[in-house]
């Protein structure tokens, strides 16, 4: 029984717009069984992600309204599902296992989880995350790197993307915090991630964050850009979050450093750009580019198939001898998360 509600609820989640595939080792059902009970599973696998009032939940599946309406609560305290609030109404809804799941377990992750999803990113998740033409993530320039002359859009604008946010959440980053757990921390800041609107006031609600206020967020962005971390947004104009990635942590940017052509697999609307005659091939661009796009002879020459547009060298140039270059064939994003997913899921055959 156990072993056919978790093979049903992998299979509702390969559904979803971002998958959950199945491996020859059975990973993925091993963590689907650390995090969720045999009950829990069943009722997973009724939601969809358009969040719904547990009343009609309840009526779908044959229970009580109260206790479903109790169950589908404490499943989304516990990360499994997500859930929205306006006013008295409250509406839950599926959740993909990343962004979604695995983010949500921020305050459980041990050892053990860790190396499970450690050991499913190598068995294939990671391509998941991938495939296709549009990725749930984009590449967003640090603030410093952008100067006058270049027509930045909002959406690509990160202090612009900030300032017209509401609610504002700070969260650590998971994937920090589970190296971490695995041994393998890095030196780069862990409270790093900024989540905004309904994602924020699920996470504050949910004990994985605090709410800040916009100058705060900005703070916590400047100190991030000075670190050297990449911002990661949300792929849409409607952007519900804007991550901090680092190359050794970030399950995304460690699988995009192995690929051959980083620049073709995420969307990004600049690339680095050297003056030959201002530089002094000091090397400090080296240690600040996460997909080993720089390498330094007689000046520092850009490697167009892997920049992924950061600014992170830009921004750390002591002679002003790097800027960003807009790309011709801009990337215009999706107007808002429903239309980037329905978007992933008609690539990837799902609708």
């Amino acid at each position: 029984m156990a072993t056919d509600i978790y093979e049903r609820l992998r299979s509702h989640l390969d559904s979803l717009p971002v998958g959950y595939p199945s491996t020859e080792s059975g990973v993925e059902l091993r963590i689907l069984r650390r995090l969720f009970t045999e009950d829990e599973a069943e009722v997973a696998c009724n939601l969809s992600l358009k969040p719904e009032r547990p009343e009609k939940i309840a009526d779908r599946i044959g229970r009580d309204p109260e206790e479903t309406a109790a169950m589908l609560d404490e499943m989304s305290r516990k990360g499994q599902i997500f859930r929205i609030s306006k006013g008295e109404v409250v509406r839950y809804g599926a959740a993909m296992f990343v962004i979604g799941i695995y983010e949500y377990n921020l305050n459980n992750v041990d050892a053990e989880l860790a190396q499970d999803i450690e050991e499913y990113l190598d068995q294939g998740f990671s391509w998941e995350l991938m495939r296709g033409e549009t990725p749930q993530l984009r590449t967003i320039p640090v603030e410093a790197s952008l100067d006058g002359s270049l027509n930045v859009q909002p959406y690509d604008n990160i202090r612009e993307i900030v300032d017209r946010q509401n609610l504002i959440a700070l969260a650590d980053c998971i994937c920090r915090k589970e190296q971490a757990v695995l041994g393998h921390a890095c030196e780069y800041p862990r409270e790093a991630c900024l989540l905004f609107e309904s994602a924020a006031q699920y996470y504050i609600e949910n004990g994985l964050a605090r709410e800040v206020s916009k100058e705060k967020a900005f703070e916590v962005l400047r100190a991030n850009e000075e670190a050297g971390l990449v911002p990661n947004a949300a792929n849409s104009q409607d952007v519900g979050a804007v991550c901090s990635c680092c190359g050794c942590c970030c399950g995304v940017l460690r699988n995009l450093k192995k690929q051959s052509h980083p620049s073709a697999l995420i969307k990004s609307n600049y690339v680095a750009e050297i003056d030959t005659e201002e530089c002094t091939a000091c090397e400090d661009c080296i240690a600040r580019c996460h997909m080993d796009a720089v390498r330094v002879d007689d000046t520092a020459v850009v490697d167009t198939n892997r920049c992924i547009g950061c600014g992170l060298c830009v921004s750390n140039c002591p002679t002003q001898a790097i800027r960003m270059k807009a790309k011709a064939d801009a990337y215009l994003p999706p107007a808002n998360p429903v239309e980037t997913y329905i978007r992933i899921a008609s690539e990837r055959g799902k609708i």
